[in-house]
Order: C-alpha cells, then structure tokens, then sequence
C-alpha cells in the first residue's frame, strides 16, 4: 500500500479524537536541529494573532484488539485498515514539516498485539523524531491505557503532551460499550502521569540537566451521548478530573454513529449538548464555579435555550443586580456578559474613574446581557425593564425565542438550531475566546 493511500485511511480514522488544541509550550529550534513549538497554539487553534495552526493528525494503525462499540476502528468494523512503521511516519512528518504544511504531530494509535507493544512503536516512533532528526516541534502523543509505567515514562520524556481518553463517563457505560476496558486502566496512568508531571516540576529546580517531562501536561476526552448518562454526571466527573489529575483539558466529543451501530436514538451528534458542556468547562476552570452550582440532582441537564452562566444567574436574581465600581472579581465573573479579560479590566479601570454603561461597552462589557445583572453608581440602565421573561427572551437566542410566548411559556417542540442564523461579531468573538 502506498504511503499517501496509508495517510488518507489514518488520518481519517484519527478525525473522532478531539482531545488535542494549542499546545501551551515554547521551545525555540536548537542547533543543528528543526522546528519549534509555541504557546499560541498548534492543531485546528487560533493563535493570538489570529493565525489558524495545524499539526499532522494521524493513527500510527487503525488495527485494533478492541471492540468498543462507539469506534470507528474496532475489530468488528468493516473498514479499510493500514499501518505506519514507525520509521515511514517519522519521514512523512519531517517532509510535511519541511514543506511548511504542520507545525506539530498529534499521534494515536489503535492496540496492536498488547498495549505495551503499541506504546513501544510509538516510542520508537518519536524517538526518531526527536534524537535522529532532531525535530523540536510539538508533540502530542496518546498513552494506551494498561501499558506499562516505564513505557509511559519514555512517552512523557519525548511528547509535550500525552494524553489518555477516558472515553465514557461511568465504569457501567465502559462495561456495556468498551468491555475491553476499566475504569481502573484508564485513570491509573492518567495518575502516574499527573504524579511524574509534579515530581519532574521539582527536579527541573532543583537538578541541573534535569530532562522535561510531558511540560505541556496531560488531557482526555470524554464521548458525549453515546450513553444515558446525564450532563451532571459529566460534569461531577470533569470537575474530578480537574481536581484529582490535574489535567490541562477535559475534551468532548458528540457521540457520532459509526457504521452499523447506532448505539442510542439519535439522527445527528449532539453538538448543543457538546457546546453547553464546554461552556461549563470553562466556567469551572476560569470562573469559580463548581459543578453543583452549576447542575444538581433535580435539574441534572442543562437549559438548550440559555447557557450555562446565564442559567445560573436567572435562578440566582437574589445576588442581582452587582454594582461594577465595589463588586469583588470573584462576582464580576458571575455576571452574565462579563469575561475574565473584562473583569480584570473593570478592576483597573475603577481606580481611575467612576465606570457607567458607556465606560463598561469600551472595556468589552456584552452589555446585552450584562445589563440586567448590574448597575453604574446605583443606577440601572436607562429604559431597563427587568423581569423574569423580559430577561429570558433576551438572553435567549432568537430562533429559541420564537418557541416563547410573551408569558415565557414553551408554545411548541421544534429542533434547535446550532448556530444563530446570522451570528454577529460579539458571537463570534465570544467562540474565540470563551467569554460569557
């Protein structure tokens, strides 16, 4: 099989993991060697600039012993298979990196033989990359759960990000639908590697040469609507996750049916559901909320018509309206409309002057929501009518909106739509950069 008919079938199967973005690393080329890896992000990310940065995504095979229900590559499916040896991927890699067409590698792999034999190739794989051909750029490399631990020692040695998937929320749904894996094989090196990442912080201070390892951290992914399990138990999980491994990021990825199995009763992936998810991710990891704040056990699924913050603020109108001169940044990030970079700026700006709602529009206040939460010096927004529905019909998206009566009553079911039909700049600003 030829080399590009080989990348068509690999790189196709490596589309279902999401759990790659920017890769929070520099690291300049060093002599005699090739490549560097940036902050500002390698693999479908923006970068401060506004530059889209790419990196080769690929399977070293699409061979796989496994046969969980919700993949693509699992042994049961009829699917063209292929495999790199690890010195053909290391040239391919080179060669796109030389003709400026990636970045990076992002590097997975199906389980060929035992995990342990896997994770070798994958070494051997990147060993090449970095000591024979001295490439410096960023690496993201897939640990195989049930490997072992010096196997993945070696991978955090020459990856600037591992990562390993847990694939789905409860050890109920892995035994229905991965019954090849645990939950203990999954979350065991997802500790190892959360306890080296701390041990090799200290070694870095305190021995001269000591040797990084995995600096840009570790990640997972997790599969959304494959399972009956709820939004607050994905999100009690991620926050576990956060919490107990220290992971850089908790990826989604809507469950998308795969050949014949269609393993729950849905025509298109969740994508709302997907979105709603990462709009609570980022509050729990940049705005102070935690999951019970967020969901609870009588209402264990988010709002489609509202996102997550402006969900919490509608139930929680007792803490309203916030006044931006004296209010903590703590409180500031609880409004609706108020993101990290307009918080901190409304804390430097009010040292200076008193702000009103013109002062707050300048700043990047989304005064279209912020303004039901808030007040200037006492006093709300000039014309402001605040009442529960007025509040839900404008922070609602429009095509949400005309399921509402003027009472805020549910007047028929239809499918929602994604996206606005015209998404204006504040929406796409707010994509970017995660403000709410």
């Amino acid at each position: 099989m030829e080399a590009l008919e080989k990348l068509q079938i690999l790189a196709g199967s490596a589309q279902f993991d999401a759990a790659c973005t920017s890769s929070g690393i520099d690291r300049s080329s060093s002599p005699g060697g090739i490549g560097n890896a940036v902050a500002c992000g390698i693999c479908h990310s923006f970068a401060s600039d506004g530059r889209c940065i790419s990196l080769l995504k690929v399977l070293l095979t699409n061979y796989c012993m496994y046969d969980c229900k919700y993949c693509v590559n699992r042994r049961s499916n009829d699917v063209p298979r292929a495999r790199f040896a690890p010195r053909e991927l290391a040239d391919i890699t080179i060669n796109f990196y030389k003709r400026n067409y990636i970045e990076g590698l992002f590097l997975s792999s199906g389980i060929i033989q035992s995990p342990d034999y896997t994770c070798e190739q994958i070494i051997e794989t990147l060993s090449l990359l970095r000591n024979e051909y001295k490439f410096n750029g960023y690496i993201h490399a897939k640990v195989i759960p049930g490997a072992d631990y010096e196997l993945i020692k070696q991978i955090g040695a020459l990856a600037d990000r591992v990562s390993v998937n847990i694939e789905l929320p409860s050890q109920q749904s892995l035994q229905k639908l991965a019954p090849d894996k645990s939950k203990h094989s999954i979350l065991l090196p997802m500790k190892q590697i959360s306890t080296k990442i701390e041990q090799n912080s200290t070694e870095i201070v305190r021995y001269r040469g000591a040797k990084p390892f995995a600096p840009a951290g570790q990640s997972t992914q997790m599969i959304i609507g494959a399972t009956p399990d709820t939004d607050y138990q994905i999100l009690r999980l991620t926050e576990g996750l956060y919490r107990e491994y220290k992971l850089k990021r908790v990826f989604f990825s809507a469950y998308v049916p795969v050949g014949d199995q269609k393993l729950l009763p849905v025509e298109k992936p969740p994508l709302l559901r997907e979105h709603r998810l990462y709009q609570a991710d980022w509050l729990l990891r940049f705005y102070g909320f935690e999951a019970k704040e967020i969901l609870d056990e009588k209402n264990q699924n988010f709002n489609p018509f509202l996102d997550p913050k402006c969900n919490w603020a509608i139930h929680h109108m007792e803490l309203f309206p916030v006044e931006v001169n004296t209010a903590p940044y703590e409180m500031l990030l609880r409004v609706p409309g108020i993101g990290v970079t307009s918080a901190r700026r409304i804390l430097t700006a009010r040292k200076v002057r008193s702000l009103d709602f013109d002062a707050l529009k300048k700043i990047g206040v989304v005064l279209k929501r912020a303004q039901y939460f808030i007040v200037c010096g006492g006093k709300k927004a000039q014309g402001l009518k605040i009442t529960e529905s007025a509040i839900l019909r404008e922070l609602m998206s429009e095509s949400a909106v005309k399921n509402f009566d003027v009472d805020g009553n549910f007047i028929q079911t239809k499918q929602l739509s994604f996206f606005d039909p015209e998404p204006s700049k504040e929406d796409y600003l707010k994509c970017l950069t995660g403000q709410m």
